[in-house]
């Protein structure tokens, strides 16, 4: 554990790679006010030498910083790393960084390095993965379900937003090794499908309407069934929804007639210390809580041998960034929730 109270501590410092996104923006305006971190670059080809609020209007005077051009940063004096790149791009980025000998911590919130097996891009992304070496040297960073990690984890692969809600849902029964088959549907906001607009994220074609796509085909299946293990198996339905921030979703699943009453025991049991999941216990959880928060909550209703599950969660926060930030914090040995709760803010700005 890095002592933050300590007179000679120097904070960490940290940059965020292609973080004109989305993604990159909630990365930066978390880390701006981390108390234990210090910002000190982040990356766009498009924004190159412009300020970051020019990208995230809403970090406009919170932070001088400047985009810098991806081929002209320099990593040599950075601790660690956070890489918003798109999928398929983070594969080619971190390699070089590497080779070049950057030896700090690295957390990839791209799908690039989730999987052990290279046959599982070509099979679910489309291409042959390019660096296939330094797939087993990447841990899965779900962290309420990898705790802990292994011994001197360094590299950490993000999981997916669907990944992250649906696995926390169902994680209680695959811990206890039920055996049990999920009817899963979920639905997400505007903002997963990132900011390059297509003809589907169109406002006129999202506004006040449900549409089902990649139906028992979405890419997040085998990383889901990864975390899972053998005895739950699941279907999967996503849809998008008519609003900006969060997935929301359900899994149907029969029980056993034993089963049915240890159900809270349960959740109680995966998730009683895990700070960042918040249990709804005889009830489903609503979306409007978890928006712009680093939660997944998770709540649950039984009905003789029926279970339904509920989850919510912001997809850019805890599907996404501020899980980053979480994963961080668990490879630096910083407090786990450090820079993601409003304590931390008010910490950082009486220091």
């Amino acid at each position: 554990m890095i002592a933050t109270n300590h007179s000679s501590y120097t904070e960490p410092q940290v940059a965020v790679l292609h973080g004109a996104g989305y993604v990159g923006g909630v990365l930066v305006e978390h880390l701006v006010a981390h108390p234990d971190l210090s910002l000190r670059g982040v990356t766009s080809r498009t924004f190159a030498g412009e300020p970051v609020h020019a990208a995230h209007s809403r970090l406009r005077g919170q932070t001088t910083l400047a985009f810098t051009d991806p081929e002209e940063f320099d990593a040599s004096d950075i601790d660690a790393l956070l890489v918003a790149a798109e999928h398929g791009q983070s594969v080619h980025t971190i390699p070089p960084l590497l080779d070049a000998g950057y030896d700090g911590p690295i957390v990839d919130l791209s799908a690039d390095f989730r999987f052990a097996d290279p046959a599982l891009y070509e099979t679910w992304f489309g291409y042959t993965h390019p660096a296939p070496d330094l797939l087993d040297t990447f841990t899965y960073g779900l962290p309420e379900v990898a705790d802990p990690y292994p011994p001197n984890a360094k590299y950490v692969a993000n999981p997916g937003c669907y990944a992250t809600g649906i696995s926390l849902a169902l994680w209680p029964l695959a811990r206890q090794g039920v055996e049990a088959d999920a009817a899963v549907t979920a639905l997400t906001g505007a903002s997963g499908s990132g900011a390059s607009p297509s003809s589907a994220t169109h406002f006129p074609q999202r506004d006040g309407n449900v549409r089902a796509y990649k139906v028992l085909a979405h890419q997040h299946r085998p990383e889901i069934q990864q975390v899972l293990g053998a005895a739950v198996d699941f279907s999967f339905v996503p849809a998008s929804g008519p609003w900006t921030h969060g997935i929301w979703g359900t899994a149907q699943v029969a029980l056993g007639a034993s089963d049915a009453s240890n159900v809270a025991d349960w959740f109680a049991a995966a998730y009683g210390d895990a700070p960042l999941v918040r249990c709804w216990p005889e009830q489903l959880p609503e979306l409007q809580p978890v928006v712009g928060t680093p939660f997944c909550d998770v709540g649950w209703v039984v009905q003789g041998d029926q279970l339904v599950i509920g989850f919510a969660l912001d997809n850019l926060y805890k599907g996404a960034a501020t899980q980053a930030i979480q994963n961080l914090n668990r490879v630096l040995g910083l407090p786990e929730t450090a820079g993601l709760l409003a304590s931390d803010a008010v910490e950082k700005a009486h220091t």
